[in-house]
């Protein structure tokens, strides 16, 4: 795809709408909503690379409660025209059909490639992907597994949410920590993924979510790892303008 003259793509990540409490998450949706009004005035594309929600999970007949603000805004900007991607974050990767039939936006589960004016985009929410975290990986496995998912949809929905946030809740508090420092080349898992990867073929830039944390970090041959970091602590997300890609800070 080549990018329109004076035209963008942007890519944000981790939202996690509805923690730590209701006000708080109808704030950062409004601000959320607030950017995405600003973007659509230049965007050719919008990529949203995953954990809108910290939970969300697509019942046969029923989809979670609230987030009015945000869905209708990616259906407005859907319907002007403006491409809209998701991927599945972990913690909201039970989607079934709703954000495609209802908001025309494609949904992905793995990472993905694209190219925008001669440039190699991978890009993915960045869970369980690089060496370690084998635990998590299992979890995923059982997570995406088609039964286990319809095991869960037998339960009723305030009870399979109950568990689902005290899960979410959980998993935060045992990550924040870490979450919060860059470890060292060594240590970053996505950076190690993406080293994996050049040996096998060059991509411009990475794009991922997951961590928590912005990040630039050059790699070999003119590419570069970004991590979109959040709209909890961050306020952040990535700019192509078809010849740069900049990490940058909503001003808010």
């Amino acid at each position: 795809m080549q990018i329109p003259a004076g035209k963008k793509i942007y890519f944000l990540s981790d939202f996690h709408l509805g923690v730590p409490d209701h006000a708080s998450s109808l704030q950062r949706e409004k601000l959320v909503v607030r950017f995405l009004d600003e973007a659509k005035k230049d965007a050719a594309v919008i990529f949203i690379v995953g954990d809108l929600f910290d939970f969300w999970y697509e019942y046969k007949k029923v989809v979670p409660k609230g987030f009015v603000r945000i869905l209708g805004k990616m259906a407005e900007i859907t319907d002007s025209g403006i491409p809209v991607h998701f991927f599945v974050g972990n913690h909201d990767m039970w989607m079934d059909g709703y954000f495609e039939q209802e908001l025309n936006i494609p949904v992905y589960y793995e990472p993905k490639t694209f190219e925008f004016n001669g440039k190699r985009f991978l890009i993915g929410h960045g869970d369980g992907l690089g060496p370690g975290d084998n635990g998590y990986k299992f979890l995923k496995k059982i997570f995406r597994n088609k039964f286990c998912q319809a095991f869960f949809g037998i339960l009723p929905p305030y009870i399979g949410m109950g568990i689902a946030h005290q899960s979410s809740k959980s998993s935060r508090a045992a990550t924040g920590e870490s979450d919060a420092k860059f470890l060292g080349e060594e240590n970053e898992w996505l950076i190690i993924y993406c080293k994996e990867i050049l040996q096998k073929e060059h991509y411009d830039y990475f794009i991922f979510g997951h961590r928590h944390l912005p990040i630039d970090f050059p790699l070999k041959d003119n590419s570069r790892y970004i991590n979109l970091g959040d709209w909890i602590r961050y306020y952040s997300y990535a700019e192509f303008d078809g010849e740069n890609l900049y990490l940058k800070y909503y001003q808010h």
